[in-house]
């Protein structure tokens, strides 16, 4: 092998890379794998998620059981996230919508946490969007592994996880909330 051929390799390797992470973004999911959650999976239909913790800007701690008796609709997302900006117009609209019936939880999981969340809120104030952070490092391991950004939980009133998704395709989270309020 020549001098000159290892550099057209090492250009070629990156230059897949670049496509498979690009195509990754197109797709409407960032990979984070391994950064959030348990698991080595997502938590399967029906698994307990009521011990699922996060805290509002004001540092008050709540939890999924809190929630009980409405469907509940969790978007695990993060600022620097393209597909996760795509999606979080639909995600704040879903949440001013919520009522009696249900409720839509904004998680973001950026490493600077509101030092991230709260200047981007700021500077994008025509969302309306409220924000929530996980409580500690473990606090949305009942969902399993968070594998990419964003991921969408749908929990049932009992507090039981009825359908999750990775990346971003418009109307899916409505649809999947309409399908959940219809059961009892």
């Amino acid at each position: 092998m020549s001098d000159a051929y290892v550099p057209e390799s090492r250009w070629r390797m990156t230059l897949a890379a670049l496509l498979v992470g690009g195509g990754l973004l197109l797709g409407g999911v960032v990979v984070v794998r391994g950064m959030f959650g348990g698991g080595s999976e997502g938590a399967s239909s029906g698994t307990d998620v009521r011990r699922v913790a996060f805290v509002d800007a004001e540092g008050n701690r709540r939890t999924l059981a809190d929630f009980q008796g409405k469907v509940v609709l969790v978007d695990v997302w993060a600022t620097w996230c393209p597909p996760c900006r795509k999606s979080l117009p639909e995600v704040a609209e879903l949440q001013k919508a919520g009522g009696d019936g249900y409720v839509v939880l904004p998680i973001s999981v950026d490493n600077g946490g509101w030092g991230d969340v709260k200047p981007f809120l700021a500077q994008n104030p025509q969302l309306g969007l409220t924000a929530y952070l996980p409580d500690g490092a473990k606090a949305l391991e009942p969902f399993g592994e968070i594998s990419g950004i964003p991921t969408t939980i749908l929990v049932d009133r009992r507090g039981r996880l009825v359908q999750r998704w990775s990346g971003y395709a418009e109307g899916m989270a409505q649809r999947a909330l309409d399908e959940a309020l219809k059961a009892k």
